[in-house]
């Protein structure tokens, strides 16, 4: 009996650092940069969070004041891509800055700490506990017969217990429990004075219909990994939609300086023209009527340019948001150079409009995290279900008791004193002379549980509203994908047609200025004719910008946007 209750008391005061089949959670999921140095979030295992009582972590953690102080680091790498004083950035660069210092992207990559932190409360439910409490009691009582051994008693008890409980991941509950009490006392029949006495007790309870088995206790473990895994799909769903923000805010800037240079080439012409005019004027060439048309074209000019500077400095603004720039003192001001080249023709691919669908249903992480709303719903029914059965348990106790203390032996005549002291009960409960040993089956059967009945009706809506939900996400990314591959085609389309409008209009505009010249024509033709250039430059710019828009919302339709960036999350 001594060897399996030291073993016993090994195995229940000893517990494991970590549960059988809950390995240490970790994970990366921070987008990084493509530039190769592939940035991962911090995350510790969730033991080292939580750590054991009497440790040095414990002590820091709990008798240390925390330090609330919370420390933003500004942006990084921004001087990389100073080149003469001018911030000079291509697409892929300009992308690596939004997701190195972009503040939108910090909020989601810390937003997953949270579920993290889920998974780790899941694990709580393995924590074992120790508890204790000790009393100190003065009672002085009347005596009510003559056998109490003294007119008026007076008893000092000082009880103390400590108990061990634990959850093991088998769905068994395992319980140690010491008590010790001490009874000082003037009643004179009393064997021990004081007396001291002795407990200690270990048991289990083992589910064994509700709440029984591995699978059921740790489903709070696999709902929360589910979960997390849901957010890092919503995660990088966000971060796809943060870099179509981002990269548009590039493509403005673009669309504003290339405006801005036909504007201004409009501008030349146009004054070249106002000056012409006036020369022919002072030569008496042409009558001073002439004048109005010149000038008010030279003036819409001058009011185009205008505009479109000011536009362009508000679309500076908005990337340097984007990249921190705004942020740091030493950048904030810095002419930004962006070396994307927008004139680029687009390509001629013929899209498959069902193997883009297809793409876009295998990577979409929106539709990844309603499917796992699934699986969760399927976890929550199994929950449910559980939860229906009746509670049906099997326990077991094993209890030793001691008790000595000095006292005198009345069987003789008069009564001996017989020394004794606490070391008697100790010693006592364990040579494990005095054993008590309990078995029991504890039933609750509810005869009616219409609660229980209601939760798993729940459930199974639930899980009928996210099939319902996924199926109409599917209708969703299929309709967005058609109207993003249909969007591409008409830009690209829009793209070559205007080509050719600028085209025709530069031979227009060249062959009135030759017109003009030979005065064949007025300058009204001239002007209009040079008008129509600049509004067909104009309109080539543009299309080539909303171009790269829609293929940039194709790819984000398709999912793949990352991908095709370089950008990595882990």
């Amino acid at each position: 009996m001594r060897p399996l209750a030291v073993l016993l008391i090994s195995a229940l005061v000893l517990p494991a650092q970590q549960q059988p089949g809950a390995p240490a959670v970790t994970s990366t999921a921070q987008p990084a940069a493509s530039s190769g140095a592939v940035t991962k979030m911090d995350l510790s295992d969730v033991a080292n969070k939580a750590p054991w009582v009497g440790t040095g972590a414990w002590m820091r953690q709990v008798f240390r004041p925390s330090d609330t102080k919370v420390t933003v680091e500004g942006p990084v790498h921004l001087k990389d891509f100073v080149v003469d004083g001018k911030l000079t950035l291509s697409l892929k660069n300009y992308l690596d800055l939004v997701v190195a210092n972009n503040t939108d992207v910090a909020v989601q990559r810390l937003s997953i700490e949270s579920p993290k932190n889920a998974i780790q409360r899941a694990f709580g439910v393995f924590d074992p506990t120790l508890s204790s409490n000790f009393n100190a009691t003065r009672a002085t009582t009347p005596a009510t017969n003559q056998l109490q051994g003294a007119q008026v008693l007076s008893n000092l008890n000082q009880p103390f217990n400590a108990r061990f409980t634990e959850l093991l991941p088998t769905s068994t509950t395992v319980f140690s429990q010491i008590n010790w009490s001490k009874l000082s006392t003037n009643d004179q029949y009393s064997l021990f004075n004081p007396a001291y006495t002795n407990t200690w007790q270990m048991g289990f309870t083992q589910p064994l219909l509700r709440n029984r088995g591995a699978y059921i206790t740790k489903l709070p473990i696999t709902i929360a990994r589910a979960t997390r895994q849901q957010v890092d799909f919503s995660i990088y769903d966000s971060v796809l939609r943060l870099l179509v923000t981002a990269e548009g805010a590039y493509w403005d800037v673009i669309s504003a300086r290339e405006n801005l240079k036909v504007n201004r080439a409009a501008l030349e012409l146009a004054q070249k023209s106002l000056e012409r005019t006036n020369r022919e004027i002072e030569l008496g060439a042409t009558s001073e009527l002439e004048r109005f048309q010149p000038e008010q074209n030279a003036a819409t000019a001058q009011i185009n340019v205008t505009r479109t500077e000011y536009q362009l400095r508000q679309f500076e603004d908005a990337l340097r948001r984007q990249i921190g720039a705004d942020i740091d003192p030493d950048v904030r001001t810095l002419p930004v150079v962006l070396t994307e080249d927008p004139t680029k023709l687009p390509d001629t691919t013929k899209y498959d409009r069902d193997q883009l669908v297809q793409t876009a249903l295998e990577n979409r992480p929106d539709l990844k995290a309603q499917k796992l709303a699934l699986d969760i719903n399927d976890l929550q029914i199994k929950n449910a279900l559980n939860s229906l059965k009746p509670l049906f348990n099997l326990n077991g106790s094993y209890q030793t008791y001691g008790r000595g203390g000095p006292g005198y032996n009345r069987s003789t005549t008069p009564p001996t004193f017989m020394p004794g002291g606490p070391n008697d009960a100790w010693s006592q409960m364990f040579g494990f002379n005095y054993n008590t040993f309990s078995f029991g089956l504890q039933l609750n059967l509810p005869l009616r549980d219409r609660a229980g009945a209601a939760n798993l009706a729940d459930a199974a809506v639930a899980k009928r509203l996210s099939a319902l939900r996924e199926r109409g996400l599917q209708q969703q990314i299929r309709q967005e994908v058609l109207n993003a591959v249909t969007g591409v085609e008409s830009s690209r389309e829009g793209v070559r047609l205007a080509q050719i409008a600028v085209d025709y209009a530069q031979k227009r505009a060249d062959a009135d200025q030759k017109r003009y010249d030979l005065g064949v024509i007025n300058i009204f033709f001239l002007l209009s004719a040079q008008n129509d250039l600049t509004t067909a430059q104009s309109n080539l710019v543009n299309q080539t910008v909303t171009y790269k828009r829609n293929l940039l919302t194709l790819q984000q339709r398709l999912g793949t946007l990352l991908t095709d960036r370089g950008i990595v999350i882990q």
